[in-house]
């Protein structure tokens, strides 16, 4: 029988997709990326600048750190990263309201309805106890506070999650050093063409500014927003959402950290967009996502250094961009990773998590060299899925808003996805969160910024007032259990200190 195996892989393009696509493939091929069965070679040119903003991640990038075996406070420490227990939106439902959308849930599972219909019913009667009151990860935030959670379901300390800041041009230098340890190759340089099989259309090699060739079974487009392969040579086209997603460019700019560095990211709306805050151990990381119909560039560049907390430490980074996906992420013998298989907004810290979750489902569908073309199907139906469930997620916080400039205004009045009606419906009749496939933000995600972004349902949940549970009770009673629980956890910044302080040097062999 014909060897059908999979004997090169080249991925196009480094910084955070392209390292982690490399270390995770040559985590799984083992011993075979070494020389073996199966040869990794990445291609990226130190002249074509690494977006770099996605600095702020969610839970899940603690399952891929792990699959690849790596110590969390040896990441941190390379990295310059703090713990990230949510999200504080400041201004987003109206000016001068503040919420937090906390990893984890709101209280624990004990009963038949879920606590925050017990919440709804002591709101219905008169008590305006923030919600964020009974997150735990909300009570260590405002605090201060971290240590990582207990397993004991028992406990209130098991009711959080976390995540991490970390600088993402780091996190790519510390992943290429992990990767080139298990065989990985990189070639310098910048790919100029795509030569393409005249019979079958797959792609066959790229040719570089020096005229060599490299040519591979299988190709992984990590070449950011233009997306050399999979647009630029497979032309599979690109769905537009800035009807939904306005905002279509961004600055970032590093400042000076002041005081200690908080276990949450900020993001802050302004007239024309919103403001992130991401503190590392040696810097905050800062942006303005805005719309250009709204506002200048000069103007915005302005905005964002005259709300930074310390000083700048380097020039404004500007950049555009068009929210959206690829038509198709996987097509013939390319798979778009990162940036090049489409972009959604930073607001709720998705871009290292798709590229994460994209590499989790090529390796379930890893192929031979016959592309089944089934697989492909699957990888590009379930990768929408998730694309839309997030995309959705986004336009929620735009939606519902009581803001009064142009760009709010527009929002508030535009139509929304379907599905996106459809929960927003539910959860204003009766409180109920109504959850489709593939979603990435599950129920607490969602009742954390509906309630924030002021969708107040009409009724709880009928069935709170048929238990025989005093609501009253059993909220201050938890509130009084959180308080106690985080008051006995060391302060953030003296956790980071003792396990995990940054590196001198950070690009320190490991």
């Amino acid at each position: 029988m014909a060897d059908r195996h999979i004997r090169h892989i080249a991925i196009i393009g480094g910084g955070t997709a392209g390292w982690m696509s490399a270390a995770a493939l040559a985590n799984a091929l083992g011993a075979n990326a070494l020389g073996g069965n199966c040869r990794i070679t990445l291609i990226e040119s130190e002249d074509i600048g690494v977006i770099g903003v996605g600095e702020a991640t969610i839970p899940p990038i603690k399952l891929f750190n792990h699959s690849l075996g790596l110590d969390e406070n040896d990441v941190l420490a390379h990295t310059q990263g703090t713990f990230k227990l949510g999200i504080e939106f400041v201004n987003w439902g109206g000016e001068g309201q503040r919420y937090f959308h906390p990893f984890g849930e709101y209280g624990a599972d004990f009963d038949a309805v879920p606590l925050y219909h017990y919440w709804l019913q002591s709101r219905a009667s008169g008590n305006r106890e923030s919600l964020d009151n009974y997150a735990m990860a909300w009570v260590m935030a405002r605090g201060g506070k971290f240590s990582p959670p207990t397993r004991d379901p028992k406990l209130v300390q098991s009711t959080y999650d976390y995540a991490y800041h970390l600088d993402a041009v780091l996190y790519g230098k510390y992943l290429r050093r992990y990767a080139e340890q298990r065989g990985v190759s990189r070639i310098e340089g910048r790919v100029i063409d795509v030569a393409l099989d005249g019979e079958s259309g797959f792609i066959t090699d790229v040719i570089l500014e020096d005229g060599s060739k490299v040519m591979a079974d299988l190709f992984i487009d990590c070449s950011g927003f233009r997306g050399l392969l999979i647009e630029g040579a497979l032309k599979t086209g690109y769905e537009d959402w800035s009807h939904w997603l306005p905002c279509d460019r961004a600055i970032a700019v590093p400042c000076a950290p002041a005081g200690d560095f908080t276990p949450y990211t900020r993001s802050t709306a302004r007239a024309a967009g919103w403001q992130w805050r991401i503190p590392l151990q040696r810097r905050i990381g800062n942006g303005y996502v805005y719309a250009s119909a709204h506002i200048s560039d000069d103007a915005a560049a302005g905005v964002l250094l005259d709300n930074l907390d310390g000083a700048p430490l380097a020039d404004p980074r500007f950049l555009r961009f068009t929210t959206g996906r690829r038509k198709k992420f996987w097509h013939k013998n390319c798979v778009a990773i990162g940036l090049s298989s489409g972009f959604i907004e930073p607001l709720e810290s998705t871009s290292i998590h798709l590229m994460q979750s994209s590499i989790t489902r090529l390796l379930a569908l890893f192929p031979d060299r016959d592309f089944d073309p089934l697989a492909a199907q699957e990888f590009n139906r379930i990768t929408t899925a998730e694309y839309e469930a997030t995309r959705d997620f986004i336009i929620l916080h735009y939606k519902e808003n009581n803001r009064p400039e142009d760009l709010w205004r527009y929002c508030a009045a535009m139509e929304i996805p379907q599905n996106l009606r459809y929960k927003i419906d539910h959860f204003r009749r009766g409180g109920r969160i109504v959850a489709s496939d593939f979603e990435l933000f599950r129920n607490p995600s969602w009742l954390a910024v509906m309630i924030g972004q002021n969708v107040t349902p009409e009724h709880y949940a009928p069935l709170t007032d048929l238990r025989d549970i005093d609501g009253e009770k059993l909220l201050s009673g938890l509130r009084r259990v959180m308080e106690q629980a985080a008051g006995a956890m060391p302060d953030h910044m003296d956790y980071i200190n003792r396990y995990c302080p940054a590196k001198d040097d950070p690009g320190a062999e490991q």
